[in-house]
């Protein structure tokens, strides 16, 4: 026989498909479960069970489900009236049975509120009554009533001229992130995944640490000043009249790479190099990387070249390995994906690969590096 723990249950599961039916506006419809679990053998069990029943009932209670009988014959009980129904028959009985009396009110306003405000909404109001619930709409509204009217802000978070709480929009980034990818689609950046780029923020930018490495240009241009760093967007306006860019994976080799005409050195900051890879006047210049001989520096070499796909590589190659080599353990790599290098440097980075070795750039002496420079 069904338990009033089990009906609770099944109850509360149908609770997000009755939230549905409000935002469609359709009207309450009587809640079925079904009670016909076959009941217990034992006859002082199945006297117990029903009792249960009926005392958590409307019936007993006041409120909450009914209990519908079918009259059957059994061969231990004899004739029996057996639960086969649980309904329950008003909005009243369902929501005070499963507590969520005050929700739901606070749930019906919330999402007059909404659709009054932004009838785009709809949709995800259904796909999403949970949400609705668990979120503090007041202030959701104001944030989407703004970038509705200034989709393209172009200011500092801690900027925005709404009346909310300073941390409000930093707490609710992805609820936000779901709104406006609907209340103002057209304006979205859809492909950027951080919040402020996706929204057209102002934010805390990536830094490029870069030197200018022809003197003459660092006075024309920077006053004499070599040693920069500047935010990204910054870095991506400059207009420099080198020819040469040279990466470097290693901090402590941007600071002590020598001096060369027309050129620059950049901190590629490993993996960080990602922050280059939409720097338009790079693709102008002839591009050399030099990072670690490890699979790592192959890796970070393929991913420079999906931005500038004639970057050369330079003492990443086998005899600079084997000339210093002195047995150092890598870091293990998963990469599976097909690499952008050449044969040779393929090879040298399977071979890196598979042996788990490592030659870092500090280890190569600097005369060695000054001789081999491009």
């Amino acid at each position: 026989m069904i338990t009033p723990t089990e009906i609770k249950k099944k109850a509360e599961n149908k609770y997000v498909a009755y939230l549905q039916s409000i935002v469609e506006g359709i009207s309450f419809q009587p809640i079925v479960i079904a009670g016909d679990k076959r009941p217990n053998s034992d006859t002082v069990k199945f006297d117990q069970e029903l009792a249960e029943l009926i005392n958590h009932s409307k019936e007993k209670k006041g409120y909450g489900y009914s209990v519908e009988y079918q009259t059957v014959k059994t061969k231990q009980h004899g004739k029996q009236d057996i639960p086969t129904v649980i309904r329950f028959q008003t909005e009243v009985d369902y929501l005070k049975y499963i507590n969520k009396e005050k929700e739901t009110k606070k749930f019906r306003e919330d999402i007059a509120n909404i659709k009054k405000s932004f009838p785009e909404l709809k949709d995800w109001i259904y796909k999403y009554p949970n949400k609705v619930i668990e979120n503090e709409w007041t202030s959701l509204l104001k944030v989407c009533r703004y970038f509705k009217n200034k989709p393209d802000p172009h200011l500092y978070i801690r900027e925005l001229p709404i009346n909310v709480h300073t941390k409000f929009i930093e707490n609710n980034k992805g609820i936000i992130k779901e709104l406006l990818d609907i209340i103002i689609g057209d304006y979205v950046n859809a492909d950027e995944k951080q919040f402020e780029v996706r929204f057209n923020l102002k934010f805390d930018e990536p830094i490029v640490r870069f030197r200018i490495l022809d003197k003459t240009v660092s006075q024309s241009v920077f006053a004499g000043v070599t040693d920069l760093s500047i935010p990204i967007s910054q870095f991506q306006l400059l207009s420099i009249p080198i020819q040469i860019v040279y990466i470097v994976e290693n901090k402590i080799n941007m600071l002590s790479f020598p001096f060369r005409n027309d050129s620059i050195v950049i901190w590629g900051h490993g993996f960080g190099i990602e922050v280059l890879k939409n720097v338009e006047w790079l693709n102008s210049k002839h591009i050399y990387y030099w990072g670690d001989i490890d699979a790592q520096g192959f890796e970070i070499l393929s991913q420079v070249r999906t931005y500038f796909p004639s970057t050369q590589s330079f003492m990443m190659d086998k005899e600079t390995f084997e000339r210093f080599n002195e047995n150092d353990k890598g870091t293990k790599s998963n990469v599976a994906t097909e690499l952008n290098l050449s044969k040779e440097e393929l090879e040298l980075y399977d071979y890196l690969k598979n042996n788990d070795l490592r030659l870092e750039q500090e280890k190569i002496p600097f005369d060695y590096v000054i001789k081999n420079i491009p």
